[in-house]
Protein backbone atom coordinates (compact mmCIF):
# COMPACT_ATOMS: atom_id res chain seq x y z
CA UNK A 1 0.00 0.00 0.00
CA UNK A 2 1.35 3.63 -0.49
CA UNK A 3 0.55 5.88 2.02
CA UNK A 4 0.41 9.78 1.70
CA UNK A 5 1.35 11.67 5.76
CA UNK A 6 0.42 15.52 5.92
CA UNK A 7 2.93 16.48 8.63
CA UNK A 8 3.82 19.60 11.16
CA UNK A 9 6.89 20.19 12.76
CA UNK A 10 9.04 22.36 14.29
CA UNK A 11 12.50 22.79 12.61
CA UNK A 12 14.30 23.80 15.45
CA UNK A 13 16.01 20.58 16.56
CA UNK A 14 16.63 18.94 13.51
CA UNK A 15 19.44 19.61 10.89
CA UNK A 16 16.71 20.00 7.78
CA UNK A 17 14.31 17.51 6.28
CA UNK A 18 16.19 14.93 4.27
CA UNK A 19 18.01 11.96 6.47
CA UNK A 20 21.73 12.03 6.96
CA UNK A 21 24.42 10.09 8.66
CA UNK A 22 24.88 10.44 12.27
CA UNK A 23 22.64 14.26 12.85
CA UNK A 24 19.43 14.32 13.86
CA UNK A 25 16.59 14.85 10.68
CA UNK A 26 12.88 14.92 10.37
CA UNK A 27 12.67 12.00 7.71
CA UNK A 28 15.07 10.06 9.62
CA UNK A 29 12.61 10.63 13.48
CA UNK A 30 9.92 9.32 10.90
CA UNK A 31 11.15 6.17 9.22
CA UNK A 32 12.74 4.85 12.26
CA UNK A 33 8.61 4.92 13.93
CA UNK A 34 7.54 3.64 10.51
CA UNK A 35 10.00 0.60 10.60
CA UNK A 36 9.44 -0.12 14.11
CA UNK A 37 5.73 0.30 13.62
CA UNK A 38 5.69 -1.89 10.65
CA UNK A 39 8.66 -4.17 11.74
CA UNK A 40 10.77 -3.84 8.96
CA UNK A 41 13.00 -1.22 7.00
CA UNK A 42 10.96 1.92 5.62
CA UNK A 43 11.43 4.85 3.75
CA UNK A 44 9.77 7.15 2.54
CA UNK A 45 9.89 10.56 0.04
CA UNK A 46 8.70 14.21 1.22
CA UNK A 47 7.73 17.20 -0.91
CA UNK A 48 10.33 19.37 -0.10
CA UNK A 49 13.42 19.18 1.70
CA UNK A 50 13.46 22.15 4.44
CA UNK A 51 16.61 23.09 5.55
CA UNK A 52 17.76 22.92 9.28
CA UNK A 53 15.63 25.15 11.47
CA UNK A 54 13.04 25.00 9.17
CA UNK A 55 9.50 24.71 10.24
CA UNK A 56 6.45 22.96 8.54
CA UNK A 57 2.61 23.26 9.06
CA UNK A 58 2.46 20.94 5.78
CA UNK A 59 4.71 18.69 4.35
CA UNK A 60 3.32 15.90 2.67
CA UNK A 61 5.39 12.06 2.72
CA UNK A 62 4.86 9.45 0.52
CA UNK A 63 5.63 6.20 2.14
CA UNK A 64 5.38 3.05 -0.57
CA UNK A 65 5.28 -0.61 0.30
CA UNK A 66 3.23 -0.35 3.85
CA UNK A 67 1.30 -3.65 4.43
CA UNK A 68 -2.19 -3.46 2.59
CA UNK A 69 -4.16 -4.34 5.59
CA UNK A 70 -3.14 -1.50 7.96
CA UNK A 71 -5.74 0.87 8.92
CA UNK A 72 -4.65 4.21 8.70
CA UNK A 73 -6.16 6.27 11.28
CA UNK A 74 -4.33 3.54 13.30
CA UNK A 75 -0.81 4.44 12.05
CA UNK A 76 -1.78 8.28 12.23
CA UNK A 77 -2.13 7.43 15.90
CA UNK A 78 0.56 5.04 16.82
CA UNK A 79 2.73 7.52 14.48
CA UNK A 80 2.16 10.32 16.82
CA UNK A 81 2.31 8.12 20.38
CA UNK A 82 5.86 6.99 18.96
CA UNK A 83 6.99 10.40 17.97
CA UNK A 84 5.91 12.54 20.98
CA UNK A 85 3.79 15.33 19.05
CA UNK A 86 6.28 18.03 20.37
CA UNK A 87 8.16 18.37 17.73
CA UNK A 88 6.92 16.02 14.68
CA UNK A 89 2.87 15.48 14.79
CA UNK A 90 1.16 13.61 11.80
CA UNK A 91 -2.41 15.05 11.12
CA UNK A 92 -3.46 12.39 8.61
CA UNK A 93 -2.59 9.49 6.98
CA UNK A 94 -4.77 8.35 3.90
CA UNK A 95 -3.95 5.50 1.33
CA UNK A 96 -2.94 7.06 -2.13
CA UNK A 97 -2.81 5.54 -5.65
CA UNK A 98 0.34 3.81 -6.10
CA UNK A 99 1.32 6.48 -8.58
CA UNK A 100 1.05 8.99 -6.28
CA UNK A 101 4.96 10.55 -5.30
CA UNK A 102 5.14 13.32 -2.59
CA UNK A 103 7.52 15.24 -4.54
CA UNK A 104 7.13 14.79 -8.65
CA UNK A 105 3.17 14.79 -8.14
CA UNK A 106 3.46 17.80 -6.61
CA UNK A 107 1.98 21.41 -8.45
CA UNK A 108 3.25 23.86 -6.10
CA UNK A 109 4.61 24.35 -2.09
CA UNK A 110 3.58 27.31 -0.47
CA UNK A 111 5.91 28.41 1.55
CA UNK A 112 5.39 31.79 4.41
CA UNK A 113 8.00 33.77 6.23
CA UNK A 114 7.28 35.25 9.51
CA UNK A 115 8.46 38.52 10.67
CA UNK A 116 7.53 40.10 14.16
CA UNK A 117 7.71 43.52 14.01
CA UNK A 118 7.13 45.31 17.19
CA UNK A 119 8.90 47.21 20.02
CA UNK A 120 9.80 44.32 21.82
CA UNK A 121 10.49 40.75 21.24
CA UNK A 122 7.75 38.29 21.98
CA UNK A 123 9.91 34.76 24.17
CA UNK A 124 6.31 32.82 22.78
CA UNK A 125 6.99 34.00 18.71
CA UNK A 126 10.77 33.95 19.34
CA UNK A 127 11.01 30.26 17.61
CA UNK A 128 8.96 31.04 14.58
CA UNK A 129 9.11 34.46 13.45
CA UNK A 130 12.83 36.70 12.53
CA UNK A 131 12.20 39.69 15.44
CA UNK A 132 12.64 43.25 13.65
CA UNK A 133 11.90 45.92 15.97
CA UNK A 134 12.06 48.61 12.47
CA UNK A 135 8.87 49.28 10.95
CA UNK A 136 8.80 47.98 7.77
CA UNK A 137 7.41 49.56 4.23
CA UNK A 138 4.72 46.70 2.51
CA UNK A 139 3.68 48.74 0.07
CA UNK A 140 7.64 48.98 -1.75
CA UNK A 141 8.46 45.09 -0.32
CA UNK A 142 4.86 44.10 -2.67
CA UNK A 143 5.97 46.28 -5.78
CA UNK A 144 9.66 44.49 -5.60
CA UNK A 145 7.65 41.29 -4.91
CA UNK A 146 5.93 41.80 -8.50
CA UNK A 147 8.95 42.49 -10.43
CA UNK A 148 10.07 38.98 -8.99
CA UNK A 149 6.92 36.69 -9.35
CA UNK A 150 6.91 34.70 -12.27
CA UNK A 151 8.87 32.67 -14.79
CA UNK A 152 12.60 33.78 -13.92
CA UNK A 153 16.11 32.09 -13.73
CA UNK A 154 16.58 32.58 -9.80
CA UNK A 155 20.47 31.44 -9.65
CA UNK A 156 20.77 34.88 -8.08
CA UNK A 157 18.50 33.94 -4.91
CA UNK A 158 19.41 30.66 -4.06
CA UNK A 159 22.10 27.60 -4.45
CA UNK A 160 22.05 25.58 -7.91
CA UNK A 161 22.89 22.02 -7.89
CA UNK A 162 26.50 21.82 -10.71
CA UNK A 163 24.65 20.63 -14.18
CA UNK A 164 20.87 21.78 -13.07
CA UNK A 165 19.22 24.64 -13.64
CA UNK A 166 17.60 27.74 -11.43
CA UNK A 167 14.56 28.19 -13.66
CA UNK A 168 11.94 28.21 -11.46
CA UNK A 169 8.17 29.31 -11.74
CA UNK A 170 7.27 31.82 -8.57
CA UNK A 171 3.21 32.08 -9.05
CA UNK A 172 2.68 34.22 -5.64
CA UNK A 173 5.30 36.18 -3.85
CA UNK A 174 3.40 38.65 -1.20
CA UNK A 175 3.72 40.70 1.78
CA UNK A 176 1.04 41.08 4.40
CA UNK A 177 0.53 42.77 7.59
CA UNK A 178 -1.39 40.22 10.42
CA UNK A 179 -1.06 42.58 13.72
CA UNK A 180 2.69 42.75 15.04
CA UNK A 181 3.06 39.73 12.05
CA UNK A 182 4.49 40.50 8.46
CA UNK A 183 4.03 37.73 6.16
CA UNK A 184 5.77 36.85 3.16
CA UNK A 185 4.49 34.34 0.99
CA UNK A 186 5.90 32.61 -1.68
CA UNK A 187 3.80 29.81 -3.78
CA UNK A 188 5.89 28.54 -6.75
CA UNK A 189 6.37 25.11 -8.44
CA UNK A 190 9.51 24.17 -7.07
CA UNK A 191 12.68 26.25 -4.96
CA UNK A 192 15.87 26.12 -5.47
CA UNK A 193 17.97 25.81 -2.09
CA UNK A 194 17.52 28.75 0.19
CA UNK A 195 15.40 30.71 -2.16
CA UNK A 196 12.29 31.97 -0.23
CA UNK A 197 14.67 33.00 2.66
CA UNK A 198 17.19 34.71 -0.07
CA UNK A 199 13.85 36.62 -1.53
CA UNK A 200 13.19 37.57 2.34
CA UNK A 201 16.38 39.05 2.94
CA UNK A 202 16.30 41.24 -0.38
CA UNK A 203 12.54 42.13 0.38
CA UNK A 204 13.30 43.21 4.33
CA UNK A 205 16.04 45.02 2.66
CA UNK A 206 13.47 46.76 0.46
CA UNK A 207 11.25 47.32 3.47
CA UNK A 208 14.34 49.48 5.27
CA UNK A 209 14.30 51.52 2.28
CA UNK A 210 18.23 49.89 1.42
CA UNK A 211 17.10 48.94 -1.82
CA UNK A 212 14.91 50.24 -4.32
CA UNK A 213 11.90 47.83 -6.68
CA UNK A 214 13.24 48.93 -9.49
CA UNK A 215 16.80 46.45 -8.63
CA UNK A 216 15.01 43.42 -8.58
CA UNK A 217 15.03 42.76 -12.40
CA UNK A 218 18.83 43.82 -12.53
CA UNK A 219 19.43 41.21 -9.17
CA UNK A 220 17.19 38.74 -11.37
CA UNK A 221 19.04 39.50 -15.02
CA UNK A 222 22.99 39.34 -13.38
CA UNK A 223 22.38 35.35 -11.99
CA UNK A 224 25.16 36.30 -9.45
CA UNK A 225 24.15 34.84 -5.64
CA UNK A 226 26.21 38.27 -4.53
CA UNK A 227 23.86 40.76 -6.29
CA UNK A 228 20.81 39.80 -3.90
CA UNK A 229 20.16 40.57 -0.40
CA UNK A 230 21.15 38.02 2.87
CA UNK A 231 19.89 35.01 3.87
CA UNK A 232 16.84 34.95 6.39
CA UNK A 233 17.52 33.40 9.60
CA UNK A 234 15.45 30.11 8.91
CA UNK A 235 13.42 29.73 11.97
CA UNK A 236 10.92 32.28 10.52
CA UNK A 237 10.01 29.96 7.55
CA UNK A 238 7.27 27.42 6.96
CA UNK A 239 6.11 25.24 4.69
CA UNK A 240 3.03 25.79 4.66
CA UNK A 241 0.91 23.81 2.45
CA UNK A 242 1.79 21.54 -0.94
CA UNK A 243 -0.89 21.70 -3.57
CA UNK A 244 -1.91 18.03 -5.52
CA UNK A 245 -4.32 17.54 -8.64
CA UNK A 246 -7.87 17.50 -7.59
CA UNK A 247 -8.84 14.67 -5.28
CA UNK A 248 -4.88 14.25 -4.12
CA UNK A 249 -5.14 17.52 -2.22
CA UNK A 250 -6.52 18.31 1.40
CA UNK A 251 -8.34 21.89 2.11
CA UNK A 252 -5.86 24.33 3.05
CA UNK A 253 -7.03 26.54 5.90
CA UNK A 254 -7.23 29.86 4.76
CA UNK A 255 -5.88 31.36 8.54
CA UNK A 256 -3.03 29.24 7.77
CA UNK A 257 -1.72 31.37 5.23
Amino acid sequence: MNLRLDIAYDGEPFHGFARQPDVRTVQGDLEDALSKLFARPMTSVGAGRTDAGVHALGQVVSVKDAPGDVDPIKVRDSLNGMLGGRTIAVSACSPVPDDFHARFSARSRTYVYAILTSDAPDPFLARTSLYHPEPLDLGAMNEAAGHLAGPHDFSSFGRVPEGQSAERVLYELSCRRSGRLVRIKARGNAFIQQMVRSLTGTLIQVGEGRRSPDEMTAILASKDRAAAGPVAPPHGLCLVSVEYDEGWSRPLDPESV
